[in-house]
């Protein structure tokens, strides 16, 4: 069966489907102000004509009142812009379940990537038994983070889903009222929420969609390439931050992680209830209706009180369901076995804990309790601490604490909170393995992680507090800045060295997980060179690790954007060579990224294979993605020359002022979005290290520049066509998947880019001078990177994605020029003798409303 181009679909399921309900949103009167639905079409376009013109954003807005509401005073104003970003914002929401609702139908979900076509490969290659292999070892892993990037709130979110379905079905009685519905809900959270809170939203994803699309993933596998119905390698298990991420975050507390810990064991077990509710219907079998209604009493009542005294474990439940199938197989002629096997495959996938509760903490926090540890076992005439300990050399400190023996602290003997509650966080992972099962919680990251030292205070702590010498805790280094990820392979092999240390990974099956953080590694050291910097620390971990016989996991920290590690991220993991370990993909996934990519079971199922078969097409395809020492040093001399430019453009002295005055970087605290405070320290002052990677490549794209995306991309590619030797990068282009991805994700970046907005800085007496060094590296990495790939244009190869990418960046641009408006105006007003505060709390607040809808149509942007 042919299959139209992708573009096509899309027009056809996304685009023209979107004009006509849209059509009819703005004709549905919402509010008390009359006629906004008429008039957004008109400011759209005096914005469209306005950008084309040269004009700036407080030019274009006053031409839109004189031109066709020039009656209105001030206030009415305000309050039609406030109006129009309401408008917008639901705009966004209704392209959003549009998008998802023809997600099966714009992409192929049989096609490449797919774990349909991967069979298809592996069988017509006679590579079959070579797949079922991989299978059973190879593992993705996604992480659930509560990183403040998702702008909308629960109610919303059932909105979308809601009006998903209704779209899919084209019940146009139920869309209109979830238009209604639409108009009249609020988009703003007026409190931060706790991160309690932040668990419970991302729950619902948990429920709603991958508890489902993880066991259909889980039976394909099973019986269309094992066809045998046994237990096979769960092949995809799932990460969770919210209550257990406390890096940054004071209003973690021991109590939220074990809080959160039950929520989720209650939550799995109220879809075994429902399962199993089901199943009765079913199975009303001799022999089986009995054992089946048991069960489900016993689920019910345990998911309701998960302190009952009659209980099941999750082996229990699991035993007598493979009891039950016994049963049907062998006296009722297998009738409903499918529906039983996807009980038991989902007991098998998700246990009595649903997700891994994993805890983060800061190094820098860590030594600090550490540090108030040590004094007290001191004072206490501990026989395993010296009392010269901290006059002792790094190595000398690092033997001492992988000898610590019959030592144990208690929370309780600590007055300081942050020491007390680092010691009870410890204690907490050790009540919920027994409470939810190991893969409860077993894994714990440091972040900031730069010594072997770090490591070993950990490794101590946590046998010290709770587990003595049987640690079933995986300790994660974390390695971040250009400069940790240079010092990783030491550290680890000081580690791997450590024979108490080498002992415990024999516990732990061999396996080291080691963190790489692609957003504070773009934040420090710019685009090409963190990735690379990634890529290089990874052979050379990965090298390391081999060398002990330890088998290196790599969790990557992405965000949304290429600038963050996003963008189109299972290409970078089919371009990795065999110089990578890929027995394992795990990585971040977080706020809108989670919506955008896995908001519905279609997408989820669809996203999730991309991701398993990159990391097997990466072993069973016939491509070889290893660098040659030519396109090694092209690569590595790009990276480093856009790092200089990256490190120059970081230290002009107008970098910082124009991110505080130039941008909504202090707007994202406003917001509401998450527990989380937006910055590090507590100083009124910017200071760059305190910047989170989150609102600093937010702020980059709400003024439609994002510099992360691209910035020195463009400087380092023209050193070589200066120099003559242009063909080595396109050589390099060619050769390289690894260099390919980057160059295609950067262009992502490009593409959603809008420097029309803010031109009207070049001539800003404080500012245009760095403005137009931005926009300058801009053209040339737009200029440079369609020459490397032929192309006419950016994302030519991703027509479908750039022809979305457009239709977004139609409909905030009202948004954006309204932001910009607004900007100009605070900046104005507090330039004034006499300040009106109460005008510059009324601009204000349009900037900070106006972030809602711009992050939500981007979908990456943070």
């Amino acid at each position: 069966m042919s299959i139209e181009p992708k573009l096509k679909r899309f027009n056809q399921s996304v685009l023209s489907k979107y004009q006509i309900y849209n059509s009819i949103f703005m004709t549905l009167p919402f509010d008390s102000v009359t006629k906004t639905g008429v008039l957004l079409p008109l400011f759209h376009e005096t914005c469209v004509k306005g950008f084309a013109n040269g004009d700036d954003p407080t030019t274009i807005v006053d031409t839109f009142f004189k031109k066709y509401q020039a009656r209105r005073s001030e206030p009415s104003q305000i309050n039609l812009l406030f109006r129009f970003i309401q408008y917008i914002e639901r705009q966004v929401v209704l392209f959003d379940a549009i998008e998802d609702a023809a997600f099966s139908r714009v992409n192929n979900m049989e096609g490449v990537g797919t774990l349909r076509y991967l069979k298809g490969f592996a069988r017509s290659n006679n590579q079959l038994d070579e797949l079922k292999q991989y299978l059973e070892e190879f593992k993705v892993r996604i992480v659930l983070t509560a990183h403040p990037t998702q702008f909308y709130p629960g109610s919303v979110l059932g909105i979308i889903t809601d009006l998903t379905k209704a779209i899919e079905e084209n019940n146009l009685s139920e869309i209109n009222n979830l238009f209604g519905q639409l108009g009249k809900t609020p988009f703003f959270k007026r409190k931060k929420p706790t991160p309690y809170f932040e668990a419970k939203s991302l729950i619902w994803y948990l429920e709603n969609v991958f508890y489902h699309s993880f066991s259909d993933i889980y039976n394909y596998i099973q019986q269309n390439i094992f066809d045998d119905g046994k237990k096979h390698n769960d092949i995809i298990n799932i990460g969770f931050w919210p209550g257990g991420d406390r890096d940054g975050n004071p209003f973690v507390k021991p109590n939220t992680t074990l809080k959160v810990a039950r929520k989720l064991k209650q939550a799995i077990l109220r879809k075994y209830y429902a399962d199993l509710k089901y199943l009765r219907r079913k199975l009303t079998f001799r022999g089986v209706e009995d054992r089946i209604i048991k069960l489900e009493t016993i689920i019910y009542k345990y998911s309701i009180n998960l302190d009952a005294k009659e209980t099941i474990t999750a082996r229990e439940l699991l035993l007598e369901l493979l009891s039950i199938r016994k049963v049907i197989v062998n006296e009722h002629q297998n009738l409903y076995v499918s529906e039983i096997n996807d009980l038991i495959n989902r007991v098998h996938l998700f246990g009595y804990y649903f997700a891994t509760l994993d805890i983060r903490q800061d190094s820098r926090i860590h030594h600090s309790v550490f540090t108030t540890v040590v004094d007290y076992l001191i004072e206490k005439g501990s026989k395993s601490i010296p009392k010269n300990y901290h006059d002792l050399s790094e190595a000398e400190q690092v033997k001492i604490l992988s000898e610590v023996s019959n030592e144990h602290i208690d929370f309780e003997d600590f007055e300081d909170e942050m020491v007390s509650n680092t010691l009870r966080t410890i204690e907490v992972i050790k009540e919920i393995q027994e409470f939810n099962g190991e893969k409860g919680a077993n894994r714990y990251i440091i972040s900031n992680n730069q010594t072997a030292l770090n490591v070993m205070q950990l490794f101590a702590m946590l046998k010290m507090v709770a587990f003595d010498d049987d640690l079933t805790v995986d300790i994660v280094p974390l390695f971040e800045t250009i400069t940790d990820l240079e010092n990783a392979p030491a550290v680890m092999e000081q580690l791997y060295t450590n024979p108490v240390y080498k002992a415990h990974l024999e516990k732990r099956g061999n396996r080291q997980t080691i963190m790489l953080g692609f957003s504070d590694g773009t934040k420090d050291g710019g685009y090409l060179m963190a990735n690379w910097g990634i890529f290089k620390a990874k052979e050379q971990l990965t090298e390391m690790s081999r060398k002990y016989d330890i088998t290196a996991i790599f969790f990557d920290g992405r965000g949304g954007p290429p600038a963050r590690g996003g963008g189109k991220t299972h290409n970078f993991y089919a371009s990795l060579g065999p110089t990578v370990e890929d027995k394992e993909v795990q990585l971040t996934i977080q706020g809108q990224t989670i919506s955008s990519n896995f908001g519905t079971k279609n997408s989820s199922q669809f996203n999730l294979e991309q991701l398993i078969s990159s990391g097997i097409f990466n072993r069973i395809g016939e491509s070889d993605n290893a660098l040659s020492d030519e396109d090694r040093a092209v690569m590595n001399d790009l990276a480093e020359t856009s790092y200089q430019a990256y490190k120059d453009f970081k230290s002009h002295e107008k970098f910082i002022p124009y991110l505080e005055h130039m941008s909504t970087l202090k707007y994202y605290a406003k917001t509401n979005i998450g527990s989380r405070p937006s910055k590090r320290g507590n100083s009124d002052k910017l200071v760059f290290s305190d910047l989170r990677a989150i609102p600093f490549v937010g702020s980059w794209s709400q003024l439609k520049q994002n510099v992360p995306g691209f910035y020195g991309v463009g400087t380092a590619i023209k050193k070589y066509e200066d120099r003559g030797e242009f063909d080595k990068v396109q050589q390099l282009y060619n050769n390289s998947k690894f260099f390919k991805t980057l160059l295609e994700n950067s262009m992502m970046s490009l593409t959603k880019s809008f420097f029309d907005l803010t031109k009207y800085m070049a001539k800003d007496e404080e500012f245009g001078e760095f403005w137009t060094i931005i926009y300058n590296e801009y053209l040339e990495t737009e200029r440079l990177l369609l020459k490397v790939t032929g192309y006419e244009e950016l994302m030519e190869h991703e027509p479908a994605s750039k022809a979305s990418i457009q239709v977004r960046e139609s409909i905030v641009l009202p948004l954006l020029t309204i932001q910009q408006y607004a900007l100009k105006r605070v900046q104005e007003l507090n330039k004034e003798a006499v300040k009106d505060e109460e005008k510059i709390k009324i601009f204000e607040k349009i900037v900070t409303r106006s972030l809602f809808g711009n992050i939500n149509a981007s979908r990456n942007s943070a």
